[in-house]
């Protein structure tokens, strides 16, 4: 037990341990980096002159059935944070329930939209029940960290950005209440960007804002909001993040320093917002939807000073050659750079047909009316969280398809397995072709991410959430298949019959190659080459069983960050599931290219609210 006293806000400067102190603040989120490389992503945050952590904590990763937690290996906050104070960093903890993050609904696990009457970030009882069930676990593992019981973390955020929802005055002090009541005593914060900042705090925390440019006065807003109060930047936005089908979003370096700068001039503690954004494995990016659904790519490279594999920038040196200043000892040397290769092409040495997989995954299930995919009876009764779900009914006659926008987020469409087309936002509707007798109509969904910022958190169900018209008649007896695609899925179909090569493969498919790693295995990028009109289209990369996420010809993002430790010395399985067109071969490189890049600083500071 400390008996020294923890983290302070009781003047115009944040003490800890009784001295002065300035938050000098990086985020790294455990679940996005390689539990390997935690070490080595720290050590380089301490090298740059940091001397705070900022993590959150996804609850749809540690809870993702109800009631069954999971706090281990890539999951394991405890030793996260522990790793942090052995290398000598405070730790400010953001346990959410609600994180944001560009994390599929924002962190909230998909189960709790079982409840069609459910009210996500609100004090409505289904919710307060699952919150209240979560927290019990939570904080008895994050409790012996805190500062008072000798650990590193010095203070806790309430919630997070609520003054943009807003939708429940009573929602903010149950939070709190939730945590104070666990027996957690540090310094209680709140976090909302300039709009935000006016709906966002709870009485007994200190707020806090979030920016990328010192526009409005903001700093000053906030100041005279709370006086004789520290003044911090939770989150000092170093880049931003990228959606499919737009460009790569950078902030220059020299933008970034001179505002980095004058916020430290000031007297300001500061968050930077990524230090190291790390990946969105697997299907957990989330999306924004301002009247336009937009999901988000695979990579959080986030244009932080330490990219997506880890690589220290210019913004990291600039930064460093900064907060050097802030320091009386010389800073610590940067941990040296580990080596990337370019592994020789994998080529496809056979494909499995979709069609040819459904026997391998959970028994179906038959509905007379389409169910959204987290209403289905799999996973424990806990619904499909994530992945694609196959809808097949019969029809007997072609027509006009009318999804009536009921399509979340996108379906391929096929009658008797012949792809005749899609359906999603933009197209609702559809001409099947005319024929003989009963055919089978399949819809392959795909969720995209779920939208993790905004009003819309309520209406993030999945699948086919409502009736799909053929010719004006609602379409009934379907047969729903779940292809979630975890790792005992892909186990499974080492067993199934697969065909050689990949010449007149049956779309969409799973294709097979082998990658023989020699010596010890380094990080590499894999290329999914597109030439338009030959290469591949768009799926999901499994590389020994562990998914990768998604690719997308439409880009930006058009390389897949591989660990190094997630390969082995020899044999090497990669899996690409392919929705739309495959090629014969897989391609490394030592470093993506990003491509076409937008610069966020000349963008609407609307835009990145």
């Amino acid at each position: 037990m400390s008996q020294l006293e923890g983290l302070r806000a009781n003047s115009s400067q944040f003490t800890l341990e009784g001295e002065p102190f300035r938050i000098l603040g990086g985020s790294i989120h455990y679940f996005r980096v390689p539990r390997v490389y935690w070490e080595n992503r720290l050590l380089k945050m301490k090298a740059c002159g940091l001397n705070t952590l900022t993590t959150y904590v996804p609850w749809n990763m540690h809870e993702p059935e109800r009631g069954t937690f999971n706090f281990h290996n890539q999951l394991d906050l405890k030793a996260f944070v522990s790793l942090a104070a052995e290398l000598g960093l405070w730790v400010i903890l953001r346990p959410g329930p609600y994180i944001c993050a560009e994390w599929d609904l924002g962190g909230l696990p998909s189960w709790l939209l079982q409840d069609e009457n459910m009210k996500l970030r609100t004090t409505y009882p289904g919710f307060v029940d699952a919150v209240n069930l979560y927290f019990d676990k939570l904080v008895s593992v994050i409790k012996p960290l805190m500062f008072e019981e000798g650990g590193p973390i010095i203070a806790v955020q309430v919630e997070n950005e609520y003054g943009s929802y807003a939708t429940d005055e009573k929602y903010m002090p149950f939070i709190k209440n939730c945590l104070q009541s666990r027996g957690i005593n540090e310094l209680l914060l709140t976090s909302d960007n300039w709009e935000g900042l006016r709906y966002g705090g709870v009485e007994g925390a200190v707020k806090t804002i979030n920016l990328q440019r010192l526009s409005f006065g903001a700093i000053q807003y906030l100041a005279n909001m709370q006086p004789q109060k520290p003044l911090m930047v939770m989150e000092y936005w170093s880049g931003w993040f990228d959606v499919w089908g737009e460009y790569h979003h950078v902030f220059h370096a020299e933008d970034m320093l001179a505002v980095v700068s004058e916020i430290l001039d000031r007297g300001v503690s500061i968050n930077l917002y990524m230090f190291h954004g790390g990946t969105n494995f697997g299907f957990m990016n989330g999306a924004m939807d301002f009247g336009t659904y937009k999901p988000q790519v695979t990579s959080y490279d986030y244009d932080a000073p330490l990219s997506e594999a880890g690589d220290c920038t210019t913004k990291y040196q600039l930064l460093r050659n900064l907060f050097s200043q802030y320091h009386s000892e010389p800073l610590p040397d940067v941990p040296s750079v580990w080596e990337r290769r370019a592994y020789q092409p994998a080529v496809i040495q056979q494909h499995l047909s979709l069609w040819d997989s459904l026997h391998f995954t959970d028994k179906p299930y038959r509905s007379e009316r389409p169910v959204n995919m987290e209403n289905l009876p799999v996973n424990n009764n806990n619904g499909q969280s994530y992945g694609y779900t196959l809808y097949e009914t019969t029809v007997t006659s072609g027509g006009t398809l009318n999804s009536k926008n009921n399509i979340r987020d996108r379906a391929l469409v096929f009658v008797d397995r012949k792809c005749v087309g899609r359906l999603d936002y933009k197209t609702q509707e559809l001409a099947l072709p005319d024929g003989k007798g009963e055919r089978k109509l399949s819809l392959l969904v795909e969720n995209c991410g779920r939208v993790n910022y905004g009003k819309a958190l309520d209406e993030q169900r999945k699948g086919i959430v409502g009736d799909i018209l053929l010719n004006h008649v609602p379409l009934r007896g379907f047969t729903i298949f779940c292809l979630d695609m975890k790792p005992c899925f892909i186990k499974r179909l080492g067993s199934g019959q697969w065909k050689p090569g990949c010449k007149c493969p049956s779309l969409p498919g799973f294709f097979q190659a082998r990658l023989h790693v020699d010596g010890p295995p380094s990080d590499t990028f894999i290329r999914l080459p597109h030439i338009c009109p030959q290469g591949w289209g768009k799926g999901v990369v499994f590389v020994n069983g562990q998914n990768l996420g998604r690719h997308w010809f439409i880009g930006p993002q058009l390389f897949l960050y591989l660990p190094g430790p997630w390969l082995r010395s020899g044999e090497n399985q990669i899996i690409v599931f392919e929705e739309q067109q495959a090629e014969d071969k897989i391609l490394f490189a030592e470093n993506p290219d990003h491509g076409k890049t937008i610069d966020v600083y000349k963008l609407p500071f609307c835009t990145l609210l």
